[in-house]
């Protein structure tokens, strides 16, 4: 039966808190005033690459931490959804890209359903971006492109790392990687490992959302139709 003390009245109403550690989270009083800015029609770039390229600048010099990083979020194919952060490494009018194992768990969603969402979360400046449509598997020459800029240690690890399946402890990771660095040794290239590449969202819409004070935010989205782009504002 549940406590109706205060302590448990507590713990039902959002303060998730542990009695032994003392720790106390008041959910339902958590809340930030969205007072950094605005977001109207007329001060959209021309197109929502544009629109998206100059945030991603605006974050960067803000001092935003990996700026870059997006919120991916896939389902299987029974509809059974799943969300990871992954760092954005490609921006054109085609589309967002990420690089990651076609082995892991991400990549089967993608191939069962060819589809994904992807949120940028910018939280000190009280934005968000969100992105949603097919995806499509980034062709060998992109993906080398890529590749070649990436840290030794970052290519190594792609190829040490079984992404997503089940391995018995750490030391089990460790030897994999060791096993790689001798395969490699220390100067030869490290080519890119067959089962790994980037994929790209073909966006359908792409939504801005600037907070709003009184949770008034500005939403403002571009959809795609047919072979045009139109914009469209959203109630918050």
């Amino acid at each position: 039966m549940p406590d109706t003390s205060s302590g448990g009245q507590a713990v039902a109403n959002g303060e998730a808190g542990d009695a032994e550690s003392g720790i106390a989270v008041e959910l339902p009083g958590m809340r930030v005033s969205y007072e950094r800015g605005s977001l109207v029609e007329e001060e959209l770039a021309a197109t929502w690459a544009d629109q998206l390229r100059l945030w991603l600048e605006e974050a960067t010099k803000a001092g935003v931490p990996d700026a870059n990083a997006m919120v991916l979020a896939t389902a299987d194919a029974d509809g059974r959804p799943s969300s990871r952060s992954v760092l954005c490494k490609g921006l054109d009018e085609h589309g967002v890209v990420f690089y990651t194992n076609y082995t892991s768990a991400k990549s089967h969603d993608l191939l069962a359903t060819r589809f994904a969402s992807a949120t940028f979360p910018w939280y000190a400046l009280h934005r968000q971006v969100h992105v949603r449509g097919e995806v499509v598997r980034v062709s060998a020459a992109e993906t080398k492109e890529y590749w070649d800029q990436r840290p030794r240690g970052s290519q190594l690890g792609a190829w040490a790392s079984p992404q997503s399946r089940i391995v018995e402890g750490r030391p089990t990771l460790d030897k994999a990687l060791a096993k790689v660095q001798r395969q490699f040794g220390e100067n030869d290239d490290v080519p890119v490992p067959p089962h790994w590449g980037g994929w790209r969202i073909r966006p359908e819409v792409v939504e801005f959302w600037q907070g709003r004070r009184d949770r008034m935010h500005d939403r403002l989205r571009f959809r795609r139709v047919d072979e045009r782009w139109i914009v469209e504002r959203l109630a918050p």
